[in-house]
C-alpha cells in the first residue's frame, strides 16, 4: 500500500485514494472552493521517474499559477526504465498494454479511476481538461494523448520523445513541448524530430514569438491545433519558468 506524508506548507487540499487491482494509490488535489459549485478547469500533472506527486506539487506549483483550476498530482509506482533497470523507483508505464506489477495498463487504469473520482468530488468543465508531465511523466502525457486523446483540450509534455513510436495513434491537438538543448536522457535530436512531426500533423505555419519568454515559439495552425515549443539551454529538466507558459497555453484552449 502506498502512502504519502505531506508537509503542511504543501498539503493537498483534498487527498483521496483509488484501488487498482488491490493496490491503493493516492490522488493529490488542489482545488478552489468554488469548484464544488462552479465547473472548473482540470489539470493532471505527472512527475518524472524517481519523482513524486508531492515534489511535483512543490516544484511546479501549477495550482499556485492557476488557482481557479482543479490541479491533480498523481503518484507513480515502481517500474523499470533506462536509468532504473531494476525498477526500484516510481514512474509510469511507457506504452499501451505494458505490464507492470503484473497489471496490464496499470497507470492508464489509475488515470481513468482518478478522473472519475475527481469528477465525483468537484464540478469539472469537460471542455477544459489538460495533462502535463516531465520526463517519464512527459512520456506518459504523450501516451494519454494517444490512448485517451478525446479527454484533453491540450497537452504539455516536457523532456520526452516516446510519441515518436506511436505517432499514428495521435490526433491533431494543441500541444506545448518543452525541451532542453543539452538533454542526454531524452536526446534533444529525438525531441526535435518529434516536434517537426507534430507541426506537420497539426498543419502548422511558420513560428513566431510566443509571449515574453525568449525560449517560447508559437507555430499557429488554421485548424486550431497550434504547437508551442519552449526550447531552453539546459538539460533534462522542466524549468520553473516554463510553467507559467504552460498555464497560459492551457488557458487559451478548450475543446469545441
Amino acid at each position: 500500500m502506498l502512502g504519502l506524508v505531506l508537509t503542511p506548507a504543501f498539503a493537498a487540499e483534498h487527498t483521496v485514494h483509488v484501488t487498482i487491482e488491490k493496490v491503493e494509490r493516492p490522488i493529490l488535489v488542489h482545488a478552489p472552493a468554488s469548484a464544488k459549485q462552479k465547473a472548473a478547469p482540470l489539470v493532471f500533472v505527472f512527475h518524472g521517474h524517481h519523482g513524486s506527486a508531492e515534489k511535483a506539487a512543490k516544484q511546479y506549483d501549477v495550482h499556485g499559477q492557476w488557482p481557479e483550476a482543479v490541479v491533480v498530482y498523481l503518484q507513480g509506482r515502481p517500474i523499470k526504465s533506462k536509468t532504473d533497470p531494476e525498477g526500484k523507483e516510481d514512474g509510469w508505464q511507457h506504452e499501451a498494454n505494458e505490464v507492470a506489477e503484473k497489471v496490464t495498463d496499470r497507470d492508464l487504469k489509475y488515470f481513468d479511476a482518478a478522473l472519475k473520482k475527481v469528477k465525483e468530488t468537484y464540478k469539472i468543465d469537460e471542455k477544459r481538461v489538460y495533462a502535463m508531465g516531465q520526463s517519464n511523466g512527459g512520456g506518459f502525457t504523450q501516451l494519454l494523448w494517444a490512448t485517451r486523446g478525446d479527454t484533453f483540450a491540450a497537452v504539455a509534455p516536457s523532456a520526452a520523445s516516446s510519441a515518436n513510436n506511436y505517432l499514428k495513434d495521435l490526433k491533431p491537438k494543441p500541444v506545448l513541448h518543452v525541451a532542453g538543448k543539452k538533454d542526454e536522457t531524452a536526446p534533444f535530436d529525438n525531441q526535435e524530430k518529434l516536434i517537426e512531426k507534430l507541426r506537420t500533423m497539426n498543419k502548422c505555419d511558420e513560428g513566431k514569438p510566443y509571449g515574453k519568454d525568449k525560449d517560447a515559439t508559437l507555430y499557429p495552425s488554421k485548424s486550431g491545433t497550434p504547437v508551442v515549443t519552449v526550447i531552453h539551454s539546459g538539460g533534462h529538466v522542466l524549468p520553473e519558468s516554463a510553467v507559467p507558459v504552460i498555464v497560459r497555453f492551457f488557458k487559451e484552449h478548450q475543446q469545441k
